[in-house]
């Protein structure tokens, strides 16, 4: 028993190797985007198209990548992954035009969609339904480490290096992450091949639909959906994008020390995934009022800060703030765990993909908000970022919201369902304010 958990958890870390690769692609224009800026002579409404399109497409293909990984397996979808986010980098670091640009960040988008679903979908046929919450923690908490290496690590380098050197071996590090899985892990059994033509492609079309609303009609995976949705709304949009401008042109930072500021925030998103998956395994109960928990203290944070002050933040009250927001990355790996109880074995996959559009949609309106608005109000100053930030933070205030219908909804179903003497994934005790009907 205990070679064969040595062995999962070692097959494991080569998947999460990918993702870990992927998630330094993802979060790189982060501290490069005012480079990226200069380099294509863009405004900050252009900017924000890099993730709408990057971001866009990720979020697309999570339900078909549910699919695929269900029927083809993690390993070839890793293999795909990383071979395309490496051709995507090195595009990108050749790229001297805008639409160019765009085209590798698209298809950038595209190979880290297939990447987190299928590494949480290894995970899903290793560990047992009580290890798994842990492994999902550990597996975000991994991932972060490639967003610690896109901040100070990716800024020294794009300094020294310049901008071609730096992507370039972006690029082939992804492919070496997808070398390593092609050889180290074992191959998927030989499915039996299936005939082809329109009426079986358009059969397959319906199996998906079938699929995708067997998931998405459960309140548990609805939850999901949300919680993965407000908990990384504000956190994804500062790491990927907007972060570094607002902490040097909109409070007056030095590029250094802004890149030391998304480090450390970088570090506690880190720090804090394994006790929340610990928490969470543990104690299911505690999963939603966590997620609500840490919403809502980021969006009153925000707004309480945005107000109070007309000149820049006193610098200890910027970082505190940057830091709790930075802990919604780990706490959205909760609605993995929804995802993963309401549904069973033969659509995990989908819900999984379901639940991982949310917080990615929710970044791609918050990233196009503050960018609408910082072109709206002319020059990037205080004043346009205090008004940006706001818009930007109010898409993770409405989620938010929607998070809290639905956890109520699902406990609801979740009593009903007790009561009528059928299992239920969690044990729900009702309250005085739980649904009534």
């Amino acid at each position: 028993m205990r070679r064969r958990r040595a062995i999962a958890v070692r097959r494991w870390a080569i998947a999460v190797g990918v993702y870990l690769v992927a998630v330094f692609h993802r979060t790189s224009l982060g501290v490069a985007g005012l480079q990226a800026a200069d380099r294509f002579g863009i405004s900050p409404s252009q900017l924000s198209i890099f993730i709408l399109l990057q971001l866009g497409i990720y979020a697309g293909m999570q339900i078909p990548t549910g699919v695929l990984v269900d029927r083809y397996g993690p390993r070839r979808l890793l293999v795909v992954a990383a071979g395309t986010m490496g051709l995507a980098q090195v595009l990108f670091a050749l790229a001297h035009s805008y639409p160019l640009a765009l085209l590798a960040r698209a298809v950038l988008g595209l190979g880290d969609a297939l990447t987190f679903v299928s590494v949480l979908r290894f995970a899903a046929g290793q560990f047992t339904p009580r290890r798994y919450p842990v492994v999902v923690a550990l597996t975000g908490t991994l991932g972060q480490l490639g967003n610690l290496v896109a901040t100070l690590p990716l800024t020294a380098l794009l300094h020294r290096a310049g901008w071609t050197p730096t992507f370039l071996g972006a690029g082939l590090l992804s492919l070496a992450s997808g070398a390593a899985v092609y050889l180290l892990l074992p191959r998927a059994p030989r499915l039996p091949p299936r005939p082809a033509g329109a009426a079986v492609l358009l059969e397959s079309l319906r199996r998906v639909g079938r699929r995708v609303g067997s998931a998405w009609s459960l309140p548990g995976t609805r939850a999901g959906f949300w919680v993965h949705f407000a908990s990384m709304a504000t956190a994804l949009t500062f790491a990927v994008l907007w972060g570094v401008p607002f902490m040097v042109q909109g409070q007056g930072m030095s590029r250094d020390a802004a890149g030391t500021v998304l480090l450390f925030s970088v570090l506690v998103a880190v720090l804090v995934g394994p006790p929340i998956g610990y928490l969470i395994g543990r104690y299911p109960a505690t999963r939603v009022p966590l997620a609500i928990g840490t919403s809502l203290v980021t969006v009153l944070g925000w707004y309480a800060v945005l107000a109070a002050f007309s000149g820049p933040m006193p610098r200890w009250l910027l970082v505190a703030l940057v830091l709790v927001t930075s802990t919604g990355g780990p706490v959205s790996s909760i609605g993995f765990a929804l995802a993963r109880d309401y549904n069973g074995p033969a659509i995990v996959g989908t819900a999984t993909g379901l639940v991982n559009v949310a917080g990615f949609v929710a970044a791609i309106v918050a990233c196009l908000g503050l960018g609408w608005t910082l072109d709206l109000r002319g020059p990037a100053t205080l004043g346009s970022y205090r008004l940006a930030f706001a818009v930007a933070v109010t898409v993770q205030a409405l989620g938010l919201v929607q998070m809290v219908r639905w956890w109520l909804r699902a406990r609801h179903w979740a009593l009903r369902a007790a009561e009528a003497g059928q299992p239920v994934p969690v044990p729900v005790v009702r309250h005085r304010w739980d649904l009534s009907g």
